[in-house]
């Protein structure tokens, strides 16, 4: 709660007390359904904006997007992050957060659905770095990624599972650069090395 806190920032003038969005929240991001898209995650995403996050020109819309990024999942439904930016909308204006704020954040959401932001948008290549740089981690925190993501589709059968995860792989891989920011740069080569391998894996001769 005390990241909460600090996330919702100033903003002029008396505003609600954050906590209580900040707990709605986290009720979301622990639903039974998640493995990776979890409170871990989120943690993780916070910390790699601190990290990064003098490279954007809005820290604190950052920030609120990453609260709501993936805020609404459903593995089994594929507008979550359209469905995260509308929760967006709806509740951080009632928690005192600027219209221009909020719309900067709901933007940044429906971002991280192909993690592409377009030349010179800082606050969205903040937020598709700090998402993305899981990618990055060394061999076993990748397969235990990938484990992760391979739970929280249980339902789906092996075969389908495997041809939508090489989908989502190759279009990764088909980003002209996976990191955008100074130092995203630097997992660049491990990212793309751990994407590909996966991919063989997954498309390898049975």
């Amino acid at each position: 709660m005390d990241r909460c806190q600090e996330d919702s920032g100033p903003e002029g003038g008396a505003r609600p007390d954050p906590v209580p969005y900040g707990e709605k929240l986290l009720e979301r991001w622990s639903e039974p359904q998640r493995r990776y898209h979890t409170v871990e995650h989120l943690t993780a995403v916070l910390d790699r904006i601190d990290a990064i996050g003098g490279h954007c020109a809005d820290p604190d819309a950052v920030r609120l997007a990453a609260w709501f990024h993936d805020a609404v999942y459903r593995p089994d439904r594929s507008e979550n992050e359209e469905r995260s930016a509308r929760l967006a909308e709806l509740a951080l204006p009632e928690a005192g957060v600027s219209p221009v704020r909020t719309a900067e954040a709901a933007r940044l959401v429906r971002l991280t659905e192909y993690h592409d932001p377009d030349p010179g948008d800082t606050n969205g290549e903040v937020l598709c770095d700090a998402d993305l740089a899981v990618l990055a981690g060394d061999p076993e925190e990748y397969a235990a990624y990938a484990a992760a993501v391979r739970e929280e589709y249980g339902f789906v059968p092996d075969d389908v599972f495997r041809e939508g995860r090489a989908a989502v792989l190759r279009q990764l891989l088909g980003l002209e650069r996976l990191f955008r920011t100074p130092m995203g740069e630097h997992w660049e080569h491990t990212a793309r090395r751990n994407l590909t391998t996966e991919l063989e894996l997954l498309t390898a001769a049975p």
